[in-house]
């Protein structure tokens, strides 16, 4: 069944892809495994899957076990991250996708810089607004793309957002046209550790949308297991 779901889930992406004139192998689909049991995520690799993005990092230690021995996989921690689960996280995930304060920032170069390694991180947007949500204010992203500018532990790619729950994919569209808009502007941030190249915005209720939009990235939990 997961196989079957995946497989669909990818035709769409070339689908929706088609349709915005760019070409699916340029999308990433993010396999997000929140409420998935180890079975499922099994054969989600075994169908194909080689992102694996996890809300929890306690969760992944476990499953980075486990799966790492069979398949070669790229970790994206795709949730809100506390600073005092850095540490554990920077030793476990290829790209970061919500970062969402200068704090969070230093503590993710400071771990990085310990082990000499060079994390990715995405910069989380709140395009929308929402009390309820994380991430920044899109007139905080000058101070916060500045500042990372100077911690060479890290390698900012791009912005990531969230848009409403809405049971109308199209409504999430002027919210990541709004994201494509804001990483368009920081083109000329383009430096050393700095390559706004990547968007990571759309679900399973609205990736479609977001691709048109611009997405390479796109997080997909439901979609495949439920």
């Amino acid at each position: 069944m997961v196989k079957e779901k995946f497989d669909n889930v990818r035709e769409r992406i070339k689908n929706a892809a088609t349709r915005a004139g760019r070409d699916a192998s340029d999308i990433v689909l993010v396999c997000a495994v929140k409420e998935a049991d180890l079975e499922g995520i099994n054969e989600a690799v075994e169908a194909g899957v080689r992102d694996i993005g996890e809300n929890i990092v306690q969760d992944a230690v476990t499953r980075y076990e486990l799966l790492n021995k069979k398949t070669e996989l790229r970790w994206h921690f795709i949730g809100h991250l506390q600073t005092n689960k850095v540490k554990k996280a920077i030793r476990l995930f290829d790209l970061i996708h919500a970062v969402d304060s200068i704090r969070l920032a230093e503590e993710l170069q400071k771990q990085a810089e310990k082990i000499n390694k060079m994390q990715g991180i995405l910069l989380e947007v709140n395009v929308s607004g929402e009390g309820t949500k994380y991430g920044i204010p899109p007139e905080e992203l000058d101070s916060i793309a500045k500042a990372v500018r100077d911690m060479k532990n890290l390698m900012l790619s791009g912005l990531m957002t969230m848009a409403p729950y809405s049971a109308n994919p199209e409504d999430s569209r002027p919210h990541f046209r709004r994201l494509r808009e804001l990483r368009d502007s920081f083109s000329s941030y383009n430096c050393e550790n700095i390559d706004m190249r990547h968007l990571s915005m759309g679900m399973s209720g609205d990736f479609e949308v977001a691709i048109e939009e611009g997405a390479d990235i796109v997080r997909i939990g439901s979609a495949i297991f439920k």
